[in-house]
């Protein structure tokens, strides 16, 4: 099957048929009109490579560096929440196809598996992404497991004081375990291979918050205390907080402004991710692709920026290496990936992009990642992008942090 599947598409609409529809549209959805959502696909996609000839291209080099971190591609799999529920395990999965395919996997805060549990199914340390809860004794505790667990690198995400609204959650009842209303219990026993992985794991509730924060025994008391613990007063002193309590290396994520980018910088960031939260929280924000040159330029040889939002392709990968980025997250494609056809979907989805992107720098005239610079886009489409800053030219993969073995 997977030898059938050409590009993140094809695996999209396998996805469709085989992950119950409250779980797809979880992930296939941005907040109100999800106008930033289709943007981050359009403005990538406005960008237009310079096409070259008469080079040598018989070797192409695509391995990079992340966080000090060997890669065969400057990729990362994006934090995603609700994994486990798009497939049985689905965390654990995608974990281990990232590190079979020698990429850093990101875990969500609110995962279904735990970080235990990935630590304990994969051998190869992950990085660890953070949402700021009010109670801080449980922020300090989940810091110290994925310590304990191992973890590389801990993502800090900014951009969720409160939650965008989306339109289809909100209509489909979202929760886990889902609300078995007639319409959800119709939609989940119309995918009857779905339901039997779900019945085979006991991993069926958010491992990481459910009976390690303090009144939260259950998946039912856990909508309580999530709705109550989403903090609106955040600011730079707990990122600084935040790092000091960590002591490793710090990635912030979900940043759309250079100031901001350099506020991130100041407070101790390792890495940025230029990130609209793929949509899904301010509609009407700038896609990631368009803000991404401003913020190279201002910090790009200061830290490692990372883009996120909209990848789907080789193609996107090296635009937006192109465009000032160290390297890119993916999310939604590994998550199409895992619910068409679980670890192998992801592991497809990582060699489609890793073909697609040694295809088009071939074309290019480019043979080593490293070498993408600005001159590898023309021009943004006619009438397809506003006219975006210049993007600072460097090396990609280029950091001032030591090679570790991965």
């Amino acid at each position: 099957m997977a030898d059938t599947i050409t590009c993140v598409d094809d695996l999209q609409r396998l996805a469709r048929r085989r992950v119950p529809k409250i779980f797809y549209d979880y992930v296939d959805s941005g907040s109100w009109t999800e106008s930033t959502y289709r943007a981050n696909e359009t403005d990538l996609g406005s960008l237009r490579f310079r096409q070259r000839v008469g080079c040598n291209v018989e070797a192409i080099r695509t391995a990079s560096t992340l966080l000090g971190h060997a890669c065969s591609l400057p990729l990362a799999l994006a934090p995603t929440g609700l994994a486990g529920m798009v497939h049985a395990d689905g965390e654990i999965l995608a974990a281990r196809a990232a590190a079979r395919f020698g990429v850093p996997f990101t875990l969500s805060t609110v995962s279904i598996c735990s970080i235990e549990d990935v630590a304990e199914q994969v051998a190869q340390p992950f990085w660890f992404q953070l949402y700021m809860m009010k109670d801080r004794d449980f922020i300090v505790r989940l810091i110290e497991r994925a310590r304990d667990a191992g973890c590389s690198a801990l993502v800090l995400t900014l951009d969720l004081p409160i939650q965008g609204q989306r339109h289809k959650d909100v209509r489909n009842g979202l929760s886990v375990p889902p609300k078995l209303n007639v319409r959800n219990l119709s939609t989940m026993l119309s995918r009857p291979a779905w339901c039997a992985r779900m019945l085979g794991t006991r991993r069926r509730t958010f491992g990481n918050i459910v009976g390690h924060a303090k009144g939260v025994s259950d998946t039912f008391a856990f909508a309580e205390w999530v709705s109550r613990q989403f903090d609106r007063s955040v600011t730079w002193d707990d990122v600084r907080w935040i790092k000091r309590h960590w002591g490793g290396r710090l990635i912030v994520k979900g940043i759309l402004d250079a100031d901001d980018a350099r506020l991130a910088v100041a407070a101790g960031a390792d890495a940025i991710v230029v990130s609209n939260h793929g949509g899904r929280q301010l509609d009407g924000a700038p896609s990631s692709i368009s803000a991404l040159p401003a913020i190279a330029a201002a910090v790009g040889r200061q830290t490692e920026v990372l883009m996120d939002g909209g990848i789907r392709s080789g193609q996107d990968v090296l635009r937006a290496l192109a465009w000032g980025a160290h390297g890119v997250m993916i999310g939604r494609a590994f998550l199409y990936g895992l619910g068409a056809l679980g670890e192998a979907g992801v592991t497809r989805t990582l060699e489609l992009i890793q073909k697609e992107l040694e295809s088009t720098m071939a074309l290019c005239g480019i043979t080593d990642v490293a070498d993408v610079g600005r001159d590898a886009i023309v021009s943004p489409a006619h009438g397809a992008a506003p006219a975006w800053p210049e993007p600072v030219g460097r090396r990609v993969g280029e950091s001032n942090l030591p090679v570790l073995a991965s």
